[in-house]
């Protein structure tokens, strides 16, 4: 059920390859808000919380509407206001302030390196940037002390040399830029969808076909600001290839090869068809017989063309421990 609707320009939604300048522009226009009856009778902090989501608390909005950049209908309200069907709530949202990005000496697991790029194999719980919560220990904080002054500059202070990103808690192969025109070169290819990208899962029960595609469109969900949805309105195109590797009692092997990049794909194509990812507490239930931590998810092969050389590479990265283990005992 639509939560609500967007009456001015609104933040963009932040996408793999979004520019950090265009978001911090964005981020701090105005943006009003039209309650539906899905809403009616719901707390103000707590609407706005609910339909910001990721990034944004409650206490950030009890925050804004104190200092008077909430309104409703023109007019400033308390927190614990009760919002009416077809009320407009207006909100100004603040830029996001700078914050200093340090290099860090965390080791890194390079699995290729030149004068133009890099690929590294993230471990699970790796931020790779800085975002709320999470300003050190990421991977931007790693590879700025590997690289030194190495490193692209289109995706800003907090980016920099990140042209595509993996979830926290999926492991794998990541490309890191060093300079502006790989950037652009690697960058051109992940638009075009030419990047190879094979990704290793386990999911829940039997996978039944051997092989098949997941296809539709994936977007922000429609109640749940912090979670991708498959096939909702506006979303983008999105194609998952999978094909079994091994079945076990009650869990599959799968390899997946993507055709399109959007954020959490896999996760949320795997849930839609019914075989959510062992350990994935937000497309799944999270539960297992195993302690894990997050998704069993992991990056173990990415091939581009080169951008200065014009040449096919393909780097592999090795299965994690955690994830060999669970296909040697526990599966």
């Amino acid at each position: 059920m639509e939560r609500g609707k967007l009456i001015l320009e609104g933040i963009q939604e932040a996408g793999r390859e979004e520019n950090l300048a265009d978001q911090i522009q964005e981020a701090a226009k105005k943006e009003e808000l039209q309650v539906t009856p899905d809403w009616a009778g719901g707390r103000l902090d707590k609407v706005l919380s609910a339909w910001y989501g990721e990034g944004q608390s409650r206490s950030f909005f009890q925050k804004l509407i104190k200092n008077g950049q909430v309104q409703v209908n023109g007019c400033v309200k308390k927190a614990n206001y009760s919002v009416n069907k077809g009320d407009f709530i207006q909100v100004e949202i603040p830029a996001p302030k700078e914050i200093e990005i340090l290099p860090e000496n965390i080791p890194l697991d390079i699995l290729y390196e030149d004068l133009d790029l890099l690929v590294v194999n993230k471990p699970k719980g790796m931020v790779v940037h800085p975002s709320a919560g999470h300003s050190s220990g990421t991977l931007v904080n790693a590879v700025m002390y590997h690289c030194r002054d190495s490193l692209s500059g289109i995706n800003g202070t907090i980016r920099p040399g990140i042209v595509h990103r993996i979830d926290m808690d999926t492991t794998g192969a990541l490309i890191v830029c060093k300079n502006d025109s790989a950037h652009l070169h690697i960058a051109e290819q992940i638009k075009a969808h030419s990047v190879t990208r094979r990704y290793l899962g386990i999911v829940k029960g039997i996978v039944r076909e051997d092989s098949g595609t997941v296809e539709g469109t994936i977007g922000r969900h429609p109640s749940d600001r912090k979670k991708m949805a498959a096939n909702p309105r506006n979303g983008k195109r999105a194609v998952t290839h999978y094909r079994v590797l091994q079945r076990f009692s009650s869990h599959t092997y799968v390899e997946f090869e993507l055709e399109t990049g959007r954020t959490h794909q896999i996760r949320v194509h795997m849930a839609s068809i019914g075989h959510p990812l062992l350990g994935d507490s937000v497309y799944g239930n999270g539960k297992s017989p195993w302690k894990l931590q997050g998704q069993t998810l992991h990056a173990a092969v990415i091939g581009f063309v080169h951008p200065s050389t014009g040449e096919y590479v393909e780097v592999s990265a090795p299965l994690p421990e955690y994830f060999a283990d669970l296909l040697k005992k526990a599966l």
